[in-house]
């Protein structure tokens, strides 16, 4: 542990520069009197590290000093996709790895790519979650990660839609992350990989031996084409609507899809077919909108966005 973080240190100083006791200490999550300890080892080792006095003072490496002890281990050489997203790899329990994998990166490189590397992490940042919700609470994730990478079969108890529970034996194939919830690809020993949603697993117990990936099975490919089916079963009708000047951006996030732009009839609106779930969820959904939008078929949705209104004025009459 203390090698690590004596490594971690070195790098600091090498891709920062001077550095005081305080930041060292916060950058490495530990104390001050540690950190003085460790520029000590550091210096008795061979180290050109000094220190300077003073408010503007710290600790820094002799110039022209570069360490070559840069080189990435499995763990953070695995981490380096996850190097932009410290969220998700702290959730699969990679989240130190990932940060010693960019500080060595950072370490080899040049000072002037070292700096366009550290630009760009100031400049852009990516949040994975939506708005107006939080990350699924995934206890297992990081279990369901090491048997993904051991090839581990899984013993979960599992929630589905509905809340029924069922017990599942599978062999999980990959993890994805969409829209900020975990998602698992797994199949039941002999049987199709199907996915599951990570946070849904009540219970789970990694079994003894291991199993083998199908040949030729790509995770990307899967989820794409499983992404594609699911959009294709969920959108099993459509409706034709005509929405007012102006409402064009509400009822594209309202849908959640992209709306087509049909020239505008004489008062401004515009009618379009957009595909829908269900007549019910399309009710719903549509409703937020109020007055903004108009359905004009199929004439049983109509109806239910008529019954609805009605509804709502007798609530409020009373």
């Amino acid at each position: 542990m203390r090698a690590s973080r004596l490594l971690s240190l070195l790098l600091l100083l090498q891709t920062r520069g001077r550095m005081t006791a305080t930041e060292l200490a916060e950058e490495l999550e530990v104390s001050v009197r540690t950190v003085y300890r460790d520029v000590e080892a550091l210096s008795s080792s061979g180290v050109p590290v000094y220190a300077d006095r003073g408010p503007a003072g710290g600790y820094q490496l002799l110039d022209g000093y570069r360490t070559r002890l840069n080189g990435l281990t499995a763990a953070e050489a695995s981490s380096l996709f996850l190097a932009g997203m410290p969220g998700p790899a702290a959730e699969l329990g990679l989240g130190e790895v990932a940060a010693n994998a960019e500080l060595k990166l950072l370490a080899a490189l040049p000072p002037e790519p070292r700096s366009r590397a550290t630009m760009m992490r100031e400049r852009f940042h990516l949040d994975v979650p939506g708005w107006y919700r939080g990350a699924d609470d995934v206890p297992h994730l990081a279990e369901v990660a090491e048997a993904v990478w051991d090839h581990r079969p899984l013993r979960m108890r599992y929630r589905r839609w509905g809340r029924q529970e069922v017990d599942r034996v599978i062999h999980p194939y990959g993890l994805v992350l969409k829209g900020g919830s975990w998602y698992m690809v797994a199949a039941p020993p002999g049987g199709d990989p199907r996915t599951y949603r990570v946070s849904r697993i009540l219970a789970m117990e990694t079994l003894q031996g291991r199993f083998e990936r199908p040949p030729g099975f790509e995770l990307a490919e899967f989820w794409q084409a499983y992404a594609k089916d699911f959009r294709e079963k969920m959108y099993t009708a459509e409706a034709v609507i005509r929405f007012e000047p102006g409402a064009e951006s509400l009822l594209e996030y309202t849908l959640s899809m992209p709306v087509p732009m049909p020239e505008p009839d004489p008062d401004g609106w515009r009618t379009v077919t957009v595909p829908i779930e269900s007549v019910r969820h399309a009710r719903w959904l549509l409703l937020r909108m109020g007055a903004s939008v108009e359905v004009l078929a199929p004439a049983e949705l109509r109806d239910l966005m008529r019954q609805s209104v009605a509804d709502l004025g007798k609530i409020y009459q009373s």
